[in-house]
């Protein structure tokens, strides 16, 4: 913690470590963590195959900026659009 004139000032660190002793605040993030993985395999796997994002989405039967808002990490997404996606691919939705 660093003061000047009166503020208070907290680094990145010292508030994650605050926060990371909520079990809900540990619980969401862990989520989040979760969601951006899958997007990024996503992601990759699209490019290792050398599909387009409009390519995927027609074979999983959904619009494009499905996939893009997936990829993108910014919105979450059902267990039924993941599903679909894998099918496209191959694979297996499996939960541990």
């Amino acid at each position: 913690m660093k003061k000047i004139k009166g503020l208070k000032f907290y680094t990145f660190d010292e508030v994650f470590k605050k926060s990371f002793k909520s079990k809900a605040f540990r619980e969401a993030y862990n989520e989040e963590l979760v969601r951006l993985r899958l997007a990024h395999q996503i992601k990759k796997i699209r490019l290792e195959k050398n599909l387009t994002q409009k390519d995927v989405a027609g074979k999983a039967q959904m619009p494009q900026s499905v996939i893009a808002r997936i990829e993108s990490g910014t919105h979450s997404f059902s267990l039924g659009t993941l599903n679909r996606i894998a099918k496209v691919f191959n694979k297996e939705v499996e939960l541990a």
